[in-house]
Parts: C-alpha cells; structure tokens; sequence
C-alpha cells in the first residue's frame, strides 16, 4: 500500500513536464488535497492506472460511498498526469465556499431536474479530449453495493466516442458518508481500482454499454471489498460492511427507499451555520480526547 507523500505535495514534475495554465488552480486543490491525504494517512491500495488513457477523452464511471470518492479518484488518476472534471450537484457550485474552486476547476454543475445542459457540456469536454468524472448512480449508495445505473455516461461515450474506464472505490466510507457522523481518523485504508476500458462498438446502443458498465463496476467492487486488508473492530463497527459480507448496512431493497430522494434531488438538507459546520467535523476529535484523559 502507498501513502500520500510530502515529495509528492511540492513534485514540479506532478502534473506532467507542461501542464495547461489554465488548471493552475486545480493544481493549487490538488497539491493541498495531497496535503490532507499525507497528515491523516490515508494508506492506498491502487491498480489499473495503466487503463486510464494518458491522452484524450474518457469516462470514469465509479461506485459512490464516500463524500470523498472524488479526491481519491483524482488521486490515481495522477501518475497518467489527468485532471478529471467531475460532474457534481449544481447545489455544490452555490456554495460560498466550494462554489468559486468547483468552477475554477472546470467540474461540471448538473441540475437534476434539468440536466441536458450539462450533459452537452460533458460531451464537449469529453471531444476536447478531457477526462470526465461520473458517479452514475446518482447518489451515495446506502448499501455500499452498485445502485442501478443512470444511462448518462453511457450516453456521453456513445456520442462523444471515447471508452469507459470502470472504477471501484471502498474504504473511505469508514471516514465520511452519509448517515453516519464524520471520523476523523488516521491510517484509513482506501482501495481504487480502475477496469479495463469499455469501447463502445460501432452501433452499440448506450444501453448495452451501460449493462457492461454496471458488471464492470460489481466485478471492480466486489474485488475491493474482499481484498480490503481490515476488518471490521466489533458487532458495532460492522455498519461499513454491506449486508452480503456479513455487514449492517441496508440491504439493496432498504437503500433504495432511503436513497430515492436524494437520487430525485428531494431530500431535506440540515441547515447549518459555518460555525455549527465546524463543530460538526471536530466533534469526533474532541470526544476522543476526552475518553483519553
């Protein structure tokens, strides 16, 4: 396994020998991204990076457990000198905050109840030979298994002619995701592997692409979880487990009743002040300092 390094944060060579001045800010994200991954430890167990094409447009299409899967995707997508554009909530790109990076990065706003526009935006950049990221299932899966597909990027490779590169990320669930409260720990192990590039045929329909898309995806998981090199702690730590591996996570059948609003864009949100935010994330770390006095 491999760790984010601090060589790594101030490389010159990181983003290949001349990468463009436009993505000088999504330089800046990155190099304090892999900041963050160095003091917390993040420890990676990464392969298939030779499946990302060093040039030219492709789809990533990954499984969606974490609010940081984004961060670990860009990560391996390093070594092939790619910046992935995502294609996120149109909510994120409102924030005060998140907002002015997610646009200067050139990440992609979806509205959910009006998505064509992005999707034009999406198949321009995948023409001008940009990596797009793309969580099809629309939402975090409850499960922690591979919800049923939105056709999107399927549809984005067909038209734009570029292959899928099918993704698997587990592990960074255990650190945030919804439901369960943020733990800010240390040393947390994150598996990313990337599958071999799906082509779409001549005349290959985005739905048959997008059911090998799908079995790319289980396969890709299904090979992460069971490799994974933890376990869970206890019968209370079992919640980041799905239900087939002996886990408490929600059943497929549960999730999607907890995860419909979402994937409609109708979920109610907690509102919280930026103080109250800050509270939130730190309240873990206060609370184990006091069990250890």
């Amino acid at each position: 396994m491999t760790t984010a390094s601090w060589r790594d944060v101030v490389r010159r060579d990181l983003f290949g020998p001349s990468p463009d001045p436009r993505d000088r800010p999504y330089r800046f994200v990155v190099r304090m991204g892999l900041a963050v991954l160095r003091l917390f430890g993040f420890r990676f167990d990464v392969r298939g990076t030779e499946h990302l094409p060093a040039a030219g447009g492709a789809v990533i299409a990954s499984n969606h457990v974490s609010y940081f899967d984004f961060i670990y995707l860009e990560y391996v997508a390093l070594p092939q000198h790619r910046m992935v554009r995502f294609m996120a909530k149109a909510s994120v790109f409102g924030n005060r905050f998140a907002g002015p990076f997610m646009r200067a990065m050139q990440h992609i706003p979806v509205d959910r109840t009006a998505g064509a526009a992005a999707f034009d935006v999406a198949v321009r950049a995948l023409k001008d030979g940009q990596v797009v990221g793309v969580f099809p299932e629309a939402t975090i899966s409850s499960s922690f298994t591979v919800k049923e597909l939105k056709a999107g990027a399927a549809r984005m490779a067909v038209q734009a002619g570029v292959p899928i590169i099918p993704a698997a990320v587990w592990g960074g669930h255990r650190v945030a995701t919804k439901n369960h409260k943020v733990v800010l720990r240390r040393g947390v192990p994150v598996t990313v592997l990337l599958g071999e590039p799906l082509v779409p045929a001549p005349g290959e329909k985005p739905q048959a692409l997008l059911r090998r898309t799908q079995a790319a995806m289980e396969q890709l998981l299904d090979e992460a979880q069971r490799s994974y090199p933890d376990v869970p702690a206890g019968d209370d730590d079992r919640w980041w487990q799905p239900a087939h591996l002996g886990g408490t996570a929600p059943t497929p059948a549960e999730a999607h009743e907890l995860d419909i609003h979402d994937v409609r864009g109708t979920a109610v949100k907690v509102q919280r002040t930026p103080l109250q935010k800050v509270r939130y994330l730190l309240a873990p770390l206060v609370s184990r300092r006091r069990r250890g006095r």
